[in-house]
């Protein structure tokens, strides 16, 4: 390399590269800033309110325990939403909700659809707006029979 060629007053003149270097560095700092201000918005920060929540914290629940057809069903399902979620695009920051239900003290496993609707392995083929309606659901299914222990998955 060739040092940076010198001006008749003794300063140096940048080479090419080392513009074109600097201006490509300014390009990608000023693009990710941009991209990154929604996220750091401090005034959509401060305006957002959390999520509906009996607690305060943001997490909505559902929750129930009864005896159904000689059977004891507990469930509960909650959702965190991010405090400093805006109110429109709530639906994209929406956790998975953590769903249990257990049935004589066994757990079934539930799994929450796409559409918001629930189904279990005892009813898979059938989806159900509500935990407690999956939980009867899976009651009806059983009939006299008890769930399985659950088993440890194993690699």
């Amino acid at each position: 390399m060739s040092p940076t060629p010198a001006k008749p007053g003794g300063t140096r003149v940048p080479s090419r590269r080392i513009v074109l270097r600097g201006a490509f560095t300014a390009a990608v700092v000023t693009g990710t800033a941009v991209a990154l201000l929604p996220l750091f918005d401090r005034e959509q920060a401060d305006t957002a309110r959390p999520a509906p929540g009996a607690d305060g914290t943001g997490s909505t629940a559902e929750e129930f325990a009864e005896m159904y057809r000689g059977r004891e069903i507990r469930g509960t399902a909650s959702v965190l939403v991010p405090a400093g979620a805006p109110d429109e695009d709530r639906p994209a920051f929406a956790a998975v909700p953590a769903t249990e239900i257990r049935i004589d003290g066994r757990p079934l496993h539930v799994m929450r659809r796409a559409d918001g609707t629930y189904l279990s392995d005892v009813r898979h083929y059938e989806s159900y707006p509500t935990l407690l309606e999956t939980a009867r659901a899976a009651v009806d299914e059983l009939g006299t029979a008890r769930l399985a222990h659950p088993v440890a998955h194993r690699m």
